[in-house]
């Protein structure tokens, strides 16, 4: 139970540390953000694959957007808020992937996040993750613009 809690605090910051700012990048026009941190390590996830999905009308999901986190473990300029519109979206983290590259064999294929963007004023979303090779936590920030 305390590792759990220990989980729990780490994210904690990861959302506290998000909702500053992005590290190195003036990202704060970019409207869908991923934040992920290493808990075996407490360093950011770097180079962590990353896939951003939509939902289709069919119920299915169509590629919405790719890319790989950076040395802060963040990843900028998914989409664009001409792009990325009211509906369901669903972010996939290729924890698998990451873990084997360090020699670490972990449980999970991957993390997934699905979340609903709208219209209610809404505007950036910040998805954090807290990742170790047999758990993994998720979080999202979301806030509305500056007027």
């Amino acid at each position: 139970m305390a590792s759990h809690r220990l989980l729990l605090l780490c994210l904690a910051g990861l959302v506290l540390v998000a909702e500053a700012g992005p590290a190195g990048s003036g990202g704060s026009k970019c409207p869908l953000m991923v934040k992920v941190l290493d808990a075996v390590r407490g360093s950011p996830a770097v180079n962590v694959a990353v896939k951003v999905f939509k939902k289709a009308a069919d119920e299915s999901w169509e590629p919405f957007a790719s890319g790989k986190t950076s040395e802060f473990g963040e990843l900028h300029g998914l989409t664009t808020a001409e792009k990325f519109v009211e509906g369901v979206y669903k972010v996939e983290l290729d924890t698998k992937s990451y873990w084997k590259s360090l020699g670490i064999s972990p449980f999970h294929e991957y993390a997934e996040v699905v979340f609903t963007a709208n219209d209610s004023g809404f505007r950036h979303y910040t998805i954090a993750a807290l990742l170790s090779p047999y758990s993994y936590s998720t979080t999202a920030l979301v806030s509305s613009p500056k007027e």
